[in-house]
C-alpha cells in the first residue's frame, strides 16, 4: 500500500502502529476528564444536510434548525423544518446524542440532496454556528478542497477558538488538502477500523491529530432508518460527543484544553 497522507487514509490495519505515543505525560483519568459523561449544559451545531429531529437516536435534543438559502445579494440563514435532505447530519446528530445524551443539538443545514454545498454557504452556515448557534462544538462532517476559501475557512477558525468555540472536523476522504480540518484551530479527525464507539487514538504526527471509530459503523439516517457506513465523517461526531462530555464537565476549558484532555484519554495515551 503507498503512503498516502493521513487525510485520506484511515488508521487501520499496520498504519495504527504509528499512533504510538512517546510521552512526555501520562494518561490522564477519564472518570475526571469527563464527569457524569452526559454533556449536559452544552450545545452542538452540526453544519451539515441537517438533523431529523424526530428520529429516535436524536432522543429528542434537537432545539434548533437553520439553513444557508442564496438571496441575489449572497447567502443568508433562516429557520428551517427539522428535516434531512440526505441522511449525513441525522448519522452525525445519532452518533454525538449516543455518547452525549444530554447534550442539545442545533442542525445547521448548508448541503443539499446531493450531499453536496458551495464554499459560501459553508462558510456562511459556519459562521453562524459560532457567532449565533450558542453552540460550545461544532462538528463539521464536510470540508472545503478550494484554495478559493482557505483564507475565510482560516479566519472562521480563529474566530471560533478566540470565541471559546471548539471545531471538530472530518479530514477529506481523499488525498488532497482540506479545510477546516487541517488547520491548527480545530481538532481533525480520521476514522480507525476498530469497533469501538468509545475508543479513540491521539495521532502524534499532525496534521489529522485523532482517530475514531469510523470504518463499518452503524448511524441513524433519514426516515428513521439505520445505516452502515464508512468515512472520517463518522469519526469526526464520535469526538465530537466526547469533546461535549469534558466542556460540560469542566465549564469555562478552553478549545486547547478540551484538545489537551481528549489526546490525554485517547487509548495510546502513556
Amino acid at each position: 500500500m503507498t503512503d498516502l497522507p493521513a487525510w485520506s487514509e484511515p488508521f487501520a490495519g499496520d498504519r495504527r502502529a504509528r499512533l504510538d505515543r512517546h510521552g512526555p505525560w501520562g494518561r490522564a483519568d477519564r472518570a475526571w476528564a469527563f464527569g457524569d459523561a452526559s454533556g449536559r449544559g452544552i450545545r452542538v451545531a452540526i453544519v451539515d444536510s441537517g438533523v431529523e429531529g424526530s428520529h429516535p437516536a436524536v432522543g429528542g435534543r434537537l432545539v434548533e434548525s437553520v439553513a444557508v438559502e442564496r438571496r441575489d445579494d449572497g447567502w443568508d440563514v433562516v429557520p428551517a423544518a427539522d428535516l434531512d435532505v440526505v441522511g449525513h447530519g441525522t448519522a452525525c446528530a445519532g452518533i454525538i446524542h449516543s455518547l452525549a445524551p444530554e447534550a442539545e443539538i442545533v442542525s445547521v443545514r448548508v448541503l443539499g440532496p446531493d450531499n453536496r454545498g458551495n464554499g459560501g454557504a459553508f462558510a456562511t452556515g459556519l459562521q453562524w454556528a459560532i457567532e449565533a448557534s450558542g453552540a460550545s462544538v461544532v462538528n463539521l462532517s464536510l470540508s472545503s478542497r478550494s484554495e478559493d476559501w482557505f483564507a475565510t475557512l482560516h479566519q472562521l477558525a480563529d474566530d471560533a477558538y478566540f470565541r471559546n468555540v471548539l471545531l471538530v472536523s472530518a479530514a477529506n476522504n481523499v488525498s488532497v488538502a482540506s479545510y477546516p480540518s487541517l488547520f491548527a484551530a480545530v481538532v481533525s479527525v480520521a476514522a480507525h477500523d476498530v469497533d469501538a464507539v468509545e475508543r479513540w487514538f491521539y495521532n502524534p504526527a499532525p496534521p489529522v491529530e485523532f482517530g475514531a471509530h469510523g470504518l463499518d459503523v452503524d448511524v441513524a439516517w433519514r426516515g428513521g432508518t439505520r445505516m452502515v457506513v464508512t468515512g472520517n465523517s463518522f469519526a469526526a461526531p464520535h469526538i465530537a460527543g466526547l469533546a461535549a462530555r469534558i466542556r460540560a464537565a469542566h465549564p469555562g476549558i478552553t478549545p486547547f484544553e478540551t484538545k489537551a484532555l481528549l489526546a490525554a484519554t485517547a487509548d495510546n495515551a502513556r
